[in-house]
């Protein structure tokens, strides 16, 4: 276990800033790349759907409720980056799958991230990026979160 801290260190508010200029320039690549409306929720639903998934799948992959992963599949659905129908096998399940343009979408948020980790990975050591990595991952609230980041993103 780490040493107690002497000093308050306000590792949310560093972290929430960081998030909002890497959304932020995020958006930026994708503009540069003709789609002006991404919004912070899309690169990891619409990487989620490099293959069909169900909206359940999206949502537990996501760790948020049926209904919010809906939201963000009807968001994507009125931009005309995914498609959405019923499971042919049951009327309960929606499946949902990247359009022509949603794959294209895809392609530019990919590019996007492959720019900001270069950029990243240019400006820290090694040690200090699996440092890094080690801190976020503690920082989630408990080992099925931490399981779930994992999976979804690798250790560096």
């Amino acid at each position: 276990m780490a040493e107690q801290s002497r000093t308050a260190y306000h590792f949310g508010d560093l972290l929430a800033l960081a998030r909002e200029h890497w959304v932020r320039q995020m958006a930026e690549h994708v503009d540069r790349a003709g789609f002006d409306d991404y919004r912070r929720t899309d690169a990891a639903v619409v990487r989620l759907l490099s293959r069909p998934r169900s909206i359940g799948q999206i949502g537990e992959a996501l760790g948020v409720t049926r209904q919010a992963a809906r939201k963000f599949v009807t968001r994507l659905e009125q931009r005309g980056f995914v498609v959405t129908a019923r499971d042919a096998s049951d009327a309960r399940q929606v499946n949902v799958e990247l359009t022509r343009q949603g794959h294209q979408y895809g392609r530019a948020i990919r590019r996007a991230i492959d720019t900001l980790d270069r950029r990243l990975d240019q400006r820290v050591e090694r040690a200090q990026l699996l440092g890094a990595d080690a801190v976020l991952r503690a920082s989630l609230p408990d080992q099925d979160a931490r399981e779930q980041a994992l999976r979804l993103v690798p250790l560096p």
